[in-house]
């Protein structure tokens, strides 16, 4: 890490921490018309990271066997500072490089697709329909070994230069979080069914 490498993270509980609570990643490799960079919806069990796809996509179709890097970034709020120059943001972000390998084995697709529905509602999985024979076929898994990855993360409030000190200026940071709002239910949904636990506890959280 050579720009700011105080801001390094290296140990896998602060990379898995990132990883997890970020609600998407991006996932960058080369094609034959240049760099693309897509996001999409990932998930982390152990020290494996999946993804997944369309087989159509050129997403799935492109990065098998070949280097790719994901990127995951959290943002916690505006670094307001007195000079424009030292504004910012303070984040978490993690960026793992690695060679994606396609996921056959009927057990750990199973598992893969449980931790990408819970990744993004916890406990969703136990509640949905779980996948027609149809809808798995249709869906090409990923699965990248986290064997090189490192986190980038900015905290705290501006870094101001001295004779900036005395300006007058406001500085100081505005926090930044996702928050759930009230749940909004689908047209078409029958009456009288009640909000699953997955729900209200995204919602109260």
């Amino acid at each position: 890490m050579k720009r700011l490498p105080e801001r390094g993270a290296y140990d896998r509980e602060t990379i898995d921490g990132v990883l997890d609570e970020a609600l998407i990643c991006h996932l960058a490799f080369e094609t034959d018309q240049g760099p693309v960079a897509i996001p999409t919806i990932h998930a982390r069990i152990g020290d494996v990271l999946y993804l997944h796809g369309s087989h159509a996509s050129r997403m799935m179709r492109t990065t098998v066997g070949e280097q790719v890097c994901v990127t995951a970034t959290i943002v916690d709020g505006i670094v307001v500072a007195r000079s424009a120059f030292h504004h910012s943001l303070n984040y978490r972000s993690v960026m793992v490089f690695g060679v994606p390998r396609v996921v056959d084995d009927a057990e750990e697709r199973t598992a893969a697709f449980a931790a990408i529905t819970n990744h993004v509602l916890p406990g969703r999985w136990g509640e949905a329909r779980q996948p027609s024979a149809k809808e798995d076929k249709g869906t090409k898994l990923l699965a990248i070994d986290i064997d090189e990855a490192s986190a980038k993360v900015r905290t705290g409030p501006p870094v101001d230069d001295e004779e900036d000190m005395a300006l007058g200026i406001w500085a100081g940071v505005i926090p930044l979080a996702v928050t759930a709002g009230t749940p909004e239910l689908a047209p078409d949904l029958e009456a009288g069914v009640d909000l699953p636990p997955s729900v209200i506890g995204y919602s109260s959280s």
